[in-house]
Order: structure tokens, then C-alpha cells, then sequence
């Protein structure tokens, strides 16, 4: 049996580093409300000149590059993003001609932070199912562009930044994607979303001065919901791979809190020098938080041939997921 394999990583982030101390200066907060209630000491934010495709071009770059694979060779491009750089064209097309993978099949997907696994299990499908033998992969945001600087609630939380992976067909039995699970829930979309701007609320001058193209979040009952669906997940792909959970090497939880990723951990029983955090440095990435986390880990030489390595991610939608390789 074919099973797709993580060949090549990468990850593009803005020069410009938002600390918690120069939120200070911009809203009434301070760093030891953020780092105590999210654990972020910073996050990377994109210039007013800056789109997705700045940060995932280079990101796709760096994957393809470690996979030893050229721009050509690419079958696949999906792009995991909520922030594209137009409506439509979909950013992954921009993507596919800036690589050079002159005629692969590119699109877009929304599934906000848990993006990138809806992302990964659909590229899993084409690499199995012999529809593709190379995909690209992207989870990518710039979630700065859609804050409410005045709203203390989410504009301390949220950074920019994508990651990238290279995916292709292995024979190799145990390796690869071992299994893939997502969810979602619509009835509770009100939760986390970003009104403005589509066909609901389509752009004019009223939805402006309404504060619609900005992001709403109700944290405190997105919390709970969060901790244990992420739970719930990742049990579900570690029950169905036949995986127990001391056997995991790496456990790479979406980046959204800090507590909400311990309160995982625990409820995992998996110890916390095996969990991967860069919350404290890069915020919520949404749909990159993942990607990013893999390449930094990988690039770092902490994944070893053979790891297995646990995500779970939980977004707007609500969505949520997880994944498990063998890597």
C-alpha cells in the first residue's frame, strides 16, 4: 500500500517582531496579562506591503528545497489559509507559478487553524490514491491584517507567518501518514469568526464602520470546547493507528493558548518534554502554527527516521483534527 511521506519542510515568517511590551504601548494591556493567560512573549507581524504569498512562496521554497524535488516536479499545490491575497485568484495558484510547478493542480482551503490538517489529509488522498506523486502543502495566515488593534481580547493572540511540506509515495509499510482525522461543527461557528467582507457582509462603508472585517472570538467558552475536542482527537487517530500514547515521540498541538495545550498534554498523559511549544514566540499562526512547528523541529534534528509524531489542531467552523506520522 502507498502511504504518503513528509519528504521536505519549511517556513517563512515577517522581519518584524511585535513583543508584549509594545502591545503596552498600543492597548490597554500589559505583558504579564498576555504571558499569563497565553504564555506569548511576542509574535512575527506582516508589513502593510506584505500578503500570504510573501511568507508561503519562500516556505514552499525551503520544503522543496530539503525534499531535493524541483518546482516542476510538483503534481499538487493546496494552500490552508483564511487570509489569501484576493478572494479569488486562490493564493496557492500564485504559489504554483512563482515555484515553477508549471501545470500542478492548485487550490485554496478555509478550515481556519485546523487548516492545514484538512489540508494534509486531502494531499494524503491524491498521494495514495495515485493521483499525485508529489504535493506541496501549505498552511499559511496574516491574521494582523483582520485585528481590531483596539480589542485587547484578540489582537495580543494572533501572528503571521506559513509553513510548508513536501509530500510523496512511500511502500514502506508503517511509514508515512498513518492516519488522519477531522471534524467540525457549524452550530458553533459564531464562536470564532471574521463577519465582513464575503457575500454576507459584502465591503462598503457601513460594514467598516461596524467593525465586521475584524475577528470575533468568545475565548472563554471556546476554551473548554478546544481542550477537549483536541483531546478526543488525538485519541481517536492514536486508537485507530493501534498506537499507544507513550509510544509518541513528538506531540505538535496547534498554537492557540498556552494552557490549552498543557490541559491537552495532561489529559494525553504525555509528558511535557515531548510536547513541541512556540506559542511564546510566534503567537497563534492559525493554519501555519503546525507546518512551523514541524520544520523547526525538524530542521533542529529532534525527529529522528521512525518517530511517530502526533498534531492536533482546533479552529474557527468549529473545526478540528489530528494526524499521526510515522516519520
Amino acid at each position: 500500500m502507498t502511504r504518503a511521506r513528509i519528504v521536505g519542510t519549511g517556513m517563512g515568517v515577517p522581519d518584524r517582531v511585535l513583543t508584549n511590551l509594545d502591545l503596552e504601548k498600543i492597548v490597554d494591556t500589559s505583558d504579564e496579562w498576555i504571558t499569563t493567560r497565553t504564555g506569548i512573549r511576542e509574535r512575527r507581524v506582516a508589513a502593510p506591503h506584505e500578503s500570504l504569498s510573501d511568507f508561503a512562496v519562500p516556505a514552499a521554497r525551503r520544503a522543496l528545497e530539503m525534499a531535493g524535488v524541483k518546482g516542476h516536479e510538483v503534481d499538487l499545490v493546496i494552500c490552508a489559509t483564511v487570509c489569501p491575497d484576493m478572494p479569488f485568484p486562490a493564493t496557492a495558484t500564485m504559489i504554483q507559478d512563482r515555484i515553477g510547478a508549471d501545470s500542478a493542480a492548485a487550490f485554496d482551503i478555509s478550515a481556519a487553524c485546523t487548516g492545514f490538517l484538512y489540508a494534509l489529509g486531502i494531499a494524503r488522498q491524491f498521494i495514495e490514491s495515485g493521483a499525485a506523486k508529489t504535493a506541496l502543502v501549505i498552511g499559511g495566515e496574516v491574521l494582523s491584517k483582520y485585528l481590531d488593534w483596539n480589542d485587547r481580547s484578540t489582537c495580543v493572540l494572533f501572528g503571521d507567518g506559513a509553513g510548508a511540506v513536501v509530500l510523496q509515495g512511500t511502500e514502506e509499510e508503517d511509514r508515512g501518514l498513518l492516519d488522519v482525522a477531522l471534524h467540525s461543527d457549524g452550530s458553533l461557528g459564531e464562536l470564532i469568526f471574521r463577519p465582513g467582507g464575503g457575500s454576507l457582509h459584502p465591503p462598503s462603508k457601513e460594514m467598516y464602520e461596524s467593525n465586521l472585517p475584524f475577528i470575533k472570538m468568545r475565548g472563554h467558552e471556546t476554551f473548554k470546547i478546544a481542550v477537549r475536542s483536541l483531546a478526543e482527537v488525538s485519541n481517536e487517530t492514536l486508537r485507530r493507528a493501534g498506537v499507544a500514547h507513550d509510544e509518541v515521540a513528538w506531540f505538535i498541538p496547534h498554537q492557540a493558548n498556552r494552557r490549552i495545550i498543557d490541559a491537552v498534554g495532561q489529559r494525553l498523559d504525555i509528558p511535557e518534554d515531548r510536547i513541541y511549544v512556540n506559542i511564546d514566540r510566534f503567537g497563534n499562526t492559525s493554519a501555519a502554527s503546525i507546518p512551523i512547528c514541524l520544520d523547526e523541529l525538524n530542521r533542529a534534528g529532534k525527529i529522528h527516521e521512525g518517530d511517530l509524531v502526533l498534531c492536533s489542531a482546533f479552529g474557527a467552523g468549529l473545526t478540528w483534527g489530528a494526524c499521526l506520522v510515522r516519520w
